[in-house]
């Protein structure tokens, strides 16, 4: 008996090990979401540059939009501004910005100072309610909304034009011709 109880712990670390592989190969930007196929959260939130005008996913029924969470403290956003930049100008589908528990001065200038402002309107959510409903593990993140306003697809961290063009782009364009 105690022969056997001897190869206990090394048939735990085993195991262990076994899982802690099989974890490191799973892509993290994979997160789960809950709401894929679902109506995007209602929100009225509002816009960064107009506080008077208020933004709701209402304003985009019947077209493709994206929503692009972002914040001026997140590192990442800096590594995707010049590709959203570039998005903002030839991509038909509406790219709307939702500033996330932000300072609006110091979101403002950062549009600035990063060579513009990609979005047609950037929705303001300071208290991060409309975050939580998003489920939003960190900023930034990317949501592809369909003309049913229905939750189609979301990306985690900073968009890439390699990911654009295999991932979102696709996507995009199938659901516009729908």
């Amino acid at each position: 008996m105690k022969k056997a109880l001897r190869f206990w712990p090394l048939a735990i670390l085993i195991i262990l090990l076994a899982v802690f592989f099989l974890g490191l190969q799973k892509d993290p930007r994979k997160l789960p979401s809950n709401l894929i196929g679902k109506p995007m959260p209602a929100f009225n939130l509002p816009d960064l540059h107009d506080a008077n005008r208020s933004i709701t996913p209402n304003q985009y029924q019947g077209k493709v939009w994206l929503l692009n969470v972002w914040a001026s403290w997140c590192v990442a956003c800096r590594q995707e501004h010049d590709m959203l930049l570039a998005l903002s100008k030839n991509q038909s589908a509406s790219l709307i910005g939702l500033n996330y528990k932000d300072n609006n001065v110091a979101a403002q200038q950062w549009l600035v100072d990063m060579g513009g402002n990609p979005y047609q309107y950037s929705a303001v959510d300071q208290t991060g309610i409309t975050g939580i409903d998003l489920g939003i593990y960190g900023v930034p993140e990317t949501f592809i909304i369909d003309k049913n306003g229905k939750i189609a697809y979301r990306y985690t961290g900073a968009l890439n034009p390699e990911d654009y063009q295999n991932k979102l782009l696709p996507l995009i364009e199938k659901l516009e011709n729908e």
